[in-house]
């Protein structure tokens, strides 16, 4: 249920299962680990340079396919332990600028799907949100740290209190995600964009990448964020990229980028 497609730089990470909205169990969740390994290779290799994952039909991802288990089978710890977090841990740490595009739903497993994205495009009448309280559960998948983080805690307990979902577009006024596009239009948008920062200077946008993480993760204050600047920005001043890229500027060109 997932197909990885390797073109122009950019690798296309697709969750393939339409017919029940994209929802995943553990054998789509290795094959999805498989498909960033396979995409971080084609980095290495200098064959990716931006990856865009989205989902085939009319919901990105609906979470887990609870109809495919049983109450007196499943074990939801080893599960998510075993399986999805360390998946989340891989796509969080991929090696070069990643994107999401996500219409219908994005639930469960397939909100932590996008956590796990740099940059995530939402269609405006996406639906996001927490339905776990009508099955006796509750979020995961980082659920909790992104809506307290983003939302504060009281918009936060209201969406998992109620079970009510939020349209593409309020997640994105509440600061969920980045931008929020009609849905005909997300995923051309989607791969522009990712197109264009294929087209960036590699080294520099994983720098900034790892920093951000920084200041998420180690709630860096602004004297370590800006020694965290000035060291990478120590690394990359050697680089053939900024050669290039000043080069460029004094020649009033675009600069051609090759990830050096």
């Amino acid at each position: 249920m997932v197909r990885l497609v390797i073109a122009d730089g950019i690798a296309e990470v697709v969750l393939d299962a339409p017919y029940r909205l994209n929802a995943v169990d553990v054998r789509a969740l290795e094959d999805l680990a498989a498909a960033y390994d396979q995409a971080a290779a084609g980095v290495r290799e200098g064959a990716v340079r931006a990856l865009v994952l989205r989902g085939e039909g009319r919901a990105f991802c609906a979470g887990r396919n609870l109809g495919a288990i049983t109450f007196e089978d499943d074990d939801a710890y080893e599960f998510l332990d075993a399986t999805l977090t360390p998946l989340l841990r891989t796509m969080a740490a991929f090696p070069a600028p990643t994107f999401a595009a996500a219409q219908g739903a994005c639930l469960g497993v397939g909100l932590g799907l996008l956590i796990a994205t740099d940059v995530v495009y939402v269609a405006e009448d996406a639906k996001i949100g927490s339905p776990f309280a009508n099955l006796g559960l509750m979020l995961d998948s980082g659920g909790h740290w992104l809506f307290a983080e983003r939302l504060g805690s009281h918009r936060a307990l209201d969406l998992m209190y109620t079970g009510d979902l939020m349209t593409g577009a309020d997640a994105v006024a509440g600061g969920l995600f980045s931008r929020a596009v009609p849905a005909a239009d997300l995923l051309e948008f989607t791969r522009t964009k990712a197109a264009r920062a294929a087209r960036g200077p590699l080294q520099s946008l994983v720098a900034s990448h790892q920093l951000v993480g920084r200041i998420r993760d180690e709630r860096l204050g602004l004297w370590e964020a800006i020694r965290g600047e000035n060291d990478a920005q120590g690394v990359l001043g050697s680089s053939e990229d900024y050669r290039e890229g000043l080069a460029a500027f004094r020649e009033k060109r675009p600069p051609r980028f090759g990830g050096q």
